[in-house]
Formats: C-alpha cells, sequence, structure tokens
C-alpha cells in the first residue's frame, strides 16, 4: 500500500494512472535517495573522486527500483519522465512538488520552461489558483499557505526569498541565465548573474546557495546541448526531474535517465486520454494531371467538409450533456510563408462564398510580431474566438497544448509519412476533462492524407511508428457535400399542441392570451419533475397538495425566469402567465400523467469495491519488548542566582483505560480503518500485541502504564502490518437511490442542409436515412426523429402502426444515468417502449456485435436498470421494466412489437 501522503495527493489532483504510476516510482525513489548537497570545497576544486563515489552510490539506489536508469547524464541526481503529450505534463510537476514538499519538507524548486510561451503557461499552471488549469488546485495544504512564485520578471522585486515556512517555486525561461545580455552592443552577464544589492550575492548565486533546491525540466531535450547543460549543473541541485515526450538529445541519441515511460504508442493503445487518429482521404482519388494548387483546394475543400460535421457533432455533444461548446478548428500546414500567404488569400477571398472571411489565421515568422495574431492564436480554445483555420509554417513549438484541433492538413510534404507523425501529437488533447467521451466525431482527429495516402499506410507497417495506431478511412463524395447543416432540438408533442392552439387564434388578443397559455403550461411541466421525491409513482401528482406545491412553485418559476429574460418589465410580462397558473395545472398534470413513460430516476454505477483488512495474526517476534519507563518532573530554578537542577518522581493518581482499548483507539485514528466494519479484528490484535509486551514483563501490574507510555508506536506497529493485509474486492453494482419519474430531457439533431425533413412512412435510399429528420409520429413524445440505420427507423414503423404498443421514447442523450466501463461511459438505450403490462427498453444491433465485450457490457448495465426500477414500480404499483437485444437481421415493418420481443 502505498504512503497516505502518495494517495492523498493522487486524489485530490484527480491524477490519470500513467501519472498515478509515475508518481509512484518518484515517491519510491526519493525514499532511497540522500537528497542532500555533498560538501564541497568553495577555494579549490571539488574533490572528484569522493563526488563520483556519491553520485555512483545514489545511482544504485535507482537501479535497485529501475535498472533501465544507466545514468544520471547531469552533475546531480536527475532522472526523466517520458510521458507522451497531451498526458499532463505539467500536472504530474505539481504533483511530484506537491509530494517533495508535504514528505519531504523540501521548499526550494525551480522549473525551467525552453521558451517564452511555456513560460508563461507555466506561470499560471503554478501561479494563479484561479485559473481553470491551476495545479495545486485540491492540495488543501497549499490553500493557506499558497506557494510564492518568483518568475524571470519579478525576482529582483521578489520579498519572501528568505521565509522559513512558504514553499518558492522559482520559474525561469532557459534564456534568462543562460544566454549573455548586451551592454552597448557588446556581450554582457546575464542579469540573473549579476550581484543584486538586496541579497547581497546574484540571484543565480542564491538558488545554488540552497540546500534543498529541485530543478524540474519540461521539455527536458531541449537542455542537453552543452550550454544549457553547464548552466544547470552550476544551479547544483539536490535532484533533477525531466518532463519530456521525446526523450533524446540533440543528436538524437536517447535519454540514460529515464525512470517512466508512457509513450504515444501507449496512450493510443490505451485508447483513454487521447484523441482517436485517423488519416482520410477522398473515395477513388486519383490525381492524374491536378496541378499543385487544384490538390491543395480539394484538400482544403474536404478538410472544411470534415470539420463542419465536427461542429455539429460538438454542438450536439455540448447541447444534450449541458456542458461548454467546444469549437474545433483546422491546422493547414504549408512549406513555405509564400505558400501560406497564397493559403491565406485563397480562402479568405476565393473559397467557400466568403463564408471563411475573418475565421483564417496566418502564424509564421512573418506575422509573428503582429499583437493581434498573438492574441487570436492563444486564445484558440476560446468559444469567442472566431478563429476556424490556423495557417502555418513549422511555428507551432512546444507548449502549444489546445485541445480543439480537430482536423490536420499538410499541404504538398516532402516527406508524408514524417511530417504526420510529426504534426498529429498537435491534436491528440481532448477536451472535456482530457478524457474520451465514447463518441466518435469528439473523440477523433482526423488528419487530410490524398497523394500520400498509401505512404502513410505504409509507414503504419512499422511497428515502431505511432502510425501503427492511426485508422484510415475514405471520404465519400455524398457525405462531404451534404455535412453542413445546423443543430435544432426537436418537437414534442407539446410544441405541436402550441402550434396548433397559435394557429387557432385569429386576433392579436387571441395569440397574446394562447402564448400566456402556453408559457404557464411550460412552466408548470419545467416543475413536474420536481415533485418526484414527494410522490411514490405519477398518478400521485394529482393528489390536492401535490398540485397545490406544484401550483406554488410554478408560480416561483414564472417570476424567477421573467426576471431573468427581462429584469426591466418582469412583472409585467408574469402577469398573464400567473393568472392562467390555476387554469393549467390540472390540465398539464393529467397530460403528463396520460402521456409520458415514467423512466424512474436513478444512477446505475458500475462495479462498486469494499474495501477490507483480511484477517490475519500479529507477527510479535520484534518490537513489543518495551521497559516501563519512570514518570518524572524536571525542575529549574530562575533568576540571577546560582542556577539548579532538580528531579523528582512522579507520584500517579491516573487509572488508566483497559490497555486493548488504548491500542485500539489509537487504530481507529488512522482515516482507512473502519471501527464497524473491523472491530473484531482490531481487539485480536491489539489483544495479540498486549499478550506480546505481557510476556516479557517482570511486573505484570505495569503494564496499563507501559502500554499508555508506547501506545502511538505500538499502534503504528500494528497499523504498517495491517496495510499488507489490505484488499479491494468487487462487489457488484452500487445499490441506487430510485425515484418515481424524471423529466424528459430536450432531443437535439442535427438539420442537413438538402435533406430536412420527411415523413416516416416515406421511402428513402437506405444509405441517406442517418441525414433525415422523419416526422409524423403520433404515439412518440418527440414528433421528430433521427435515425442511425435502416433498422431503426423499421422499429418506429413497427412502434407506430402496433397496437399493442401505447407510447414509445428515443431518448436523449442524457435521459438515462447508466454507466458502463468501469464508470467511464454512458449507456444511451435505443427505444423505451411502453405496453399494456410492461416497459420496454431496446436496443437494436448488427447480429455480428451482438456477443462482442461492449454490447454485453452495456447490457449488463441496462439489465442492472431494469432489475432496480421494476423493484421499485412493482411495489408502487407500476409496470415491469425488461431490457431486450434485437437483431437487426429480424426487424421489418411487416413484423409485430410481441413477435419482436418475443425473439432472442
Amino acid at each position: 500500500m502505498n504512503n497516505i501522503i502518495c494517495q492523498n495527493i493522487k486524489q485530490r489532483l484527480s491524477l490519470r494512472e500513467p501519472l498515478v504510476e509515475a508518481l509512484d516510482v518518484l515517491s519510491r525513489l526519493v525514499d532511497k535517495l540522500a537528497l542532500v548537497k555533498p560538501a564541497k570545497q568553495e577555494d579549490k576544486e571539488v574533490d572528484e573522486v569522493t563526488y563520483k563515489q556519491y553520485l555512483q552510490e545514489e545511482l544504485r539506489k535507482v537501479q535497485e527500483i529501475c535498472p533501465s536508469c544507466k545514468d544520471f547524464e547531469r552533475d546531480f541526481p536527475s532522472f526523466a519522465f517520458s510521458i507522451a503529450t497531451g498526458i499532463g505534463k505539467t500536472r504530474l510537476m505539481g504533483a511530484c512538488i506537491a509530494y517533495l514538499y508535504l514528505k519531504k519538507g523540501i521548499k526550494h524548486f525551480f522549473i525551467l520552461a525552453p521558451n517564452l510561451t511555456l513560460y508563461e503557461k507555466l506561470m499560471c499552471d503554478f501561479g494563479d489558483p484561479s485559473y481553470e488549469k491551476y495545479v495545486f488546485r485540491g492540495i488543501s495544504e497549499f490553500v493557506h499557505n499558497e506557494p510564492y512564485v518568483i518568475t524571470g520578471d519579478n525576482y529582483n522585486s521578489a520579498r519572501s526569498l528568505f521565509s522559513d515556512n512558504q514553499i518558492q517555486i522559482n520559474i525561469f525561461n532557459i534564456s534568462k541565465f543562460n544566454t549573455e545580455s548586451k551592454e552597448g552592443g557588446k556581450k554582457g552577464t546575464p542579469k540573473m548573474r549579476r550581484l543584486s544589492e538586496y541579497l547581497g550575492q546574484s540571484y543565480f548565486d542564491y538558488l545554488a546557495s540552497l540546500d534543498d533546491l529541485v530543478i524540474l525540466m519540461d521539455e527536458a531535450h531541449r537542455y542537453h546541448a552543452d550550454a544549457s547543460k553547464k548552466a544547470i549543473n552550476e544551479l547544483r541541485p539536490i535532484l533533477g526531474l525531466e518532463m519530456t515526450a521525446t526523450p533524446t538529445d540533440e543528436k538524437g541519441k536517447s535519454f540514460k535517465n529515464i525512470i517512466y515511460e508512457y509513450n504515444l504508442a501507449q496512450a493510443l493503445a490505451d485508447g483513454k486520454y487521447v484523441k482517436i487518429p485517423t488519416v482520410a482521404k477522398r473515395r477513388n482519388f486519383v490525381r492524374g494531371n491536378m496541378t499543385d494548387e487544384e490538390l491543395d483546394i480539394l484538400k482544403i475543400e474536404d478538410a472544411v467538409s470534415v470539420h463542419e460535421h465536427t461542429k455539429l457533432s460538438l454542438e450536439m455533444y455540448a447541447m444534450n450533456n449541458h456542458l461548454p461548446l467546444v469549437k474545433p478548428f483546422i491546422l493547414i500546414v504549408c512549406k513555405n510563408i509564400q505558400h501560406a500567404k497564397e493559403t491565406y488569400n485563397r480562402i479568405e477571398n476565393d473559397m467557400f462564398g466568403g463564408r471563411y472571411a475573418g475565421k483564417v489565421l496566418q502564424i509564421d515568422s512573418s506575422t509573428k510580431k503582429d499583437e493581434e495574431v498573438d492574441r487570436l492564436f492563444i486564445s484558440l480554445e476560446k468559444p469567442d474566438n472566431q478563429i476556424e483555420i490556423v495557417i502555418h509554417v513549422n511555428m507551432l513549438k512546444e507548449g502549444w497544448d489546445v485541445t480543439n484541433l480537430y482536423t490536420i492538413v499538410p499541404l504538398r510534404a516532402a516527406d508524408a509519412p514524417i511530417l504526420v507523425e510529426q504534426q498529429i501529437g498537435r491534436g491528440l488533447r481532448l477536451p472535456y476533462g482530457g478524457k474520451r467521451t465514447g463518441v466518435a466525431d469528439v473523440d477523433k482527429l482526423t488528419v487530410i492524407a490524398h497523394e500520400n495516402f498509401e505512404a502513410v499506410i505504409a509507414k503504419a507497417n512499422d511497428p515502431n511508428s505511432v502510425l501503427s495506431k492511426v485508422t484510415y478511412v475514405e471520404l465519400d463524395n455524398d457525405d462531404l457535400a451534404s455535412i453542413q447543416g445546423k443543430v435544432v432540438k426537436a418537437a414534442t408533442q407539446m410544441d405541436a399542441e402550441e402550434q396548433r392552439t397559435v394557429q387557432k387564434a385569429t386576433t392579436e388578443t387571441e395569440k397574446k392570451n394562447s402564448q400566456a397559455i402556453m408559457d404557464a403550461k411550460r412552466a408548470v411541466w419545467k416543475v413536474i419533475p420536481l415533485m418526484n421525491s414527494s410522490v411514490k409513482s405519477a398518478k400521485d401528482l394529482s393528489s390536492p397538495e401535490i398540485i397545490s406545491r406544484i401550483k406554488s412553485l410554478t408560480r416561483e418559476e414564472i417570476i424567477k425566469h421573467t426576471q431573468a429574460v427581462n429584469p426591466i418589465f418582469a412583472d409585467e410580462e408574469a402577469k398573464p402567465l400567473l393568472a392562467e397558473v390555476d387554469n393549467v395545472v390540472e390540465i398539464v398534470v393529467k397530460y403528463f400523467i396520460d402521456n409520458i413513460i415514467e423512466i424512474p430516476r436513478m444512477t446505475i454505477q458500475q462495479e462498486t469495491y469494499r474495501a477490507e483488512f483480511k484477517w490475519f495474526d500479529l507477527d510479535v517476534s520484534s518490537g513489543f519488548d518495551l521497559p516501563a519507563l519512570k514518570e518524572e518532573i524536571i525542575r529549574v530554578s530562575l533568576g540571577v542566582g546560582e542556577k539548579s537542577v532538580d528531579i523528582l518522581q512522579v507520584v500517579s493518581g491516573r487509572k488508566f483505560d483497559m490497555p486493548v482499548n488504548q491500542i485500539v483507539n489509537v487504530l481507529i485514528d488512522h482515516d482507512e480503518i473502519d471501527y464497524d466494519e473491523n472491530a473484531e479484528l482490531l481487539y485480536h490484535l491489539a489483544g495479540q500485541a498486549i499478550d506480546a509486551i505481557a510476556s516479557h514483563l517482570e511486573h505484570k501490574e505495569d503494564l496499563p502504564k507501559i502500554v499508555n507510555q508506547f501506545k502511538t508506536v505500538i499502534g503504528n506497529n500494528i497499523y504498517a502490518q495491517m496495510q499488507h493485509h489490505f484488499v479491494m474486492t468487487p462487489i457488484g453494482y452500487m445499490k441506487p437511490k430510485v425515484l418515481p419519474f424524471t423529466g424528459i430531457s430536450e432531443q437535439h439533431i442535427t438539420e442537413i442542409n438538402g435533406f430536412g425533413r420527411i415523413d416516416y412512412r416515406d421511402t428513402v435510399k437506405r444509405g441517406d436515412v442517418p441525414k433525415y429528420i422523419f416526422t409524423g409520429f403520433l404515439k412518440s413524445y418527440y414528433t421528430e426523429c433521427k435515425f442511425d440505420s435502416q433498422t431503426e427507423l423499421d422499429f418506429a414503423n413497427v412502434l407506430e402502426s402496433d397496437n399493442s404498443v401505447l407510447k414509445w421514447l428515443r431518448p436523449a442523450p442524457n435521459q438515462f444515468n447508466i454507466y458502463w466501463a468501469n464508470g467511464s461511459k454512458r449507456y444511451e438505450p435505443d427505444f423505451i417502449v411502453e405496453t399494456a403490462d410492461c416497459i420496454y427498453m431496446v436496443e437494436t444491433k448488427a447480429k455480428k456485435d451482438l456477443t462482442t465485450e461492449e454490447v454485453q457490457a452495456k447490457k449488463k448495465a441496462a439489465e442492472e436498470y431494469c432489475k432496480n426500477a421494476s423493484e421499485y414500480t412493482q411495489t408502487n404499483g407500476g409496470k415491469p421494466w425488461k431490457y431486450h437485444l434485437l437483431r437487426h437481421d429480424m426487424v421489418d415493418k411487416s413484423k409485430s412489437f410481441d413477435y419482436l420481443m418475443a425473439i432472442s
């Protein structure tokens, strides 16, 4: 079991699994290392033999844990973490600092940045608690003792340098102490190496004099050149921690001091923390006599088509899950500045009918001094940034870590596979918590290849290439032509009723009154789900006391809404709605009872674990032979006369608690030990400890006193042994709290240009089904739906025509809280169907997929929901729930619903 400090840091910082493993390695290493600065003689050369022996001994300790570490490569113990881009190297640095401070008391840290972009980013990451990516959020010890950040801009005026308690984090760009400054056109001493009147020495010398300095090198491959290495060695830290995604030096040689590696290939294979990289080209593409310019245009057109599709998918995902909108952008890689200018002008002025005018950013050496370009580039992730296409020429260096790059277009690549391999890391970072969502278009990065498609695939045959984890798709001409559209809210039966009511109104007064009635009904509709903790089933909503509560809450909702929308005229706008509340509440409640499928509200969380200490016998072979200490008082005289010290024996009048109880009280102070769960084991172990102590005593009556004197030591001894018998046992799904019903979520769907809406009974091409919005449904809560396949559309036809089906629902993505894949993915059923005696959760699946691990895992989670739903509804007069996995080849419009539910 890892030490408690390490465990707490992992939990508080929500570290991903690779970072947890990396922190574990660090904790094991620093517990072995000396972490001291070897004595050096300032007036003459260092005793090289002694110093080399020290480094060799420290390296030997490291190799006991990490045999692959062959050399520190510096004049101090230093080791590297090889962590793929996007996994969280900066968060790991924060975890390392927190651990070294909390466990080892180290207070002085020096973070080295390779360039200005990373330097500015690191200042926010470590120095701004309000910043969304602040690395120490969750570390309670840093809330009231906030780390003091000293930078290359404020070190001369820093006033907390000598604080005994406050942790100090120095953040410097390598150029601040590795580059000679110019004075009068001549080279001079770097500023931080010049004498500071405040310090009485240079800031560099001040850092080098610290006896607990730890240096952290971000993008560590940048500091293996001779000048950088020399400057870092001169700081003489007690420890170096190197972070990089590319652990090779300037000569291409691999680092010899790697202690933990989680490279891009591993990240892609794990499929958790980076986007799914995809290489694409136009189907049936043949270059023929196509010029370079014509090929550029084709690739840009396809990139924009993919981009538009991705933008719709991200908008849909954000709306359905009530999350912030992520705005994607395209990265176009040009061969030189002239090529970049031509591409910029082409997109701005000639292509797409001007749709992307003002949304293109050129970033290269000809634009990098433009402040507006820099501002737009830095703020690419922000939703209010209008840029959707970035054109660059080899200007994207380390520290550029946006999460919203979704499409990459290398134009005129001389060596396409190498370029793709290099550029692919730019877009692998994920939004939404840095984890895959399970929605392909939200998790996918697309590289447009075309003329180099086969070359990239050939490169992927090399198992050492990261491209071996890349998937390949050919873009269909029809798909590319129909990708544009917009996200709309699916209409409901209530929307249809409102439309009919408004159409019947002939005068302005009638229209106004009709609108007031419908707005009041919508307010009631919003309030009804709040009653699910006050009733056992939907039919109980019609009781007088619940009706009265709904009326009261509806009035509050109307007032709150009008004040939020139009605070100046809120009272005037609310008045006609409030007047209708008493008239509409019972109507809306009856409509809810009669027309809504009662979907019990619960969360199905996969696989809980029981943490427990297994039964064992205490090892009492050492640590329990304890002496009875004398209890004494020391007395010292005061004043100017002769000083005297005398010792008095304590006459004790205390009655000590039973020895076993004293030990148990110490043990339950540990957070991990639950007394109720482990009482029998605790008394068993405490009893064995007491017996062992008593066996060594000459005077048994001293036992309570000895235990009182050594109870903390005894407790820690027992707890250390308990840790070796701590296990996590899976016990299945958590038992959910069930409420009788939940509101029906808004459904957002994409309206694709050129397709639009069509009656569900009309015939369409099988491949076009996902593109249309189908309308005309009478039994569904939504009057319009989209379907992923012909099978789903055919099944909807069955539901509408079959008399045994009372109502059905195609649930919105966030309608159910059913989780699978260790709780990381949400299950979204295809259909909910209600009949006279049952409610079915139905999933349609291709026959070949029925037995796959994913489908079976979803099935297990869905069946758990239905089991808990049935237990609740049958206890409260409702209908049972059943889950049915339906083979696609069994579905056609002529089948009955009962027949389809009878087959498996």
